[in-house]
């Protein structure tokens, strides 16, 4: 099955690339720690949303490709998709 992205998520990805720039500049600038780790947090925040993101959405499309096949029981989609979840934490 191939993935396709969305130009929001590549959109978000890209929001965290430019959060991670400025944690460096922070950095680079002799910023305090709490200024820092606070930065450093809001990028932590929004990649875990990136990742909830792409699972739900490629949960659907595994879910639905599934039923399109005849197979009804999807809980080991659903369990793996958990998985990641948790793993990613």
């Amino acid at each position: 099955m191939e993935y396709n992205y969305s130009d929001e998520l590549k959109a978000r990805l890209r929001r965290i690339e430019g959060q991670v720039r400025g944690v460096l500049r922070l950095m680079e600038e002799g910023k305090s720690c709490k200024e820092v780790v606070a930065q450093l947090s809001a990028v932590r925040n929004a990649s875990d949303k990136a990742i909830a993101q792409i699972v739900a959405e490629n949960l659907q499309k595994c879910i639905l490709a599934e039923q399109a096949a005849g197979h009804q029981d999807t809980g080991k989609i659903v369990n793996e998709a958990v998985e990641l979840l948790v793993k990613s934490r």
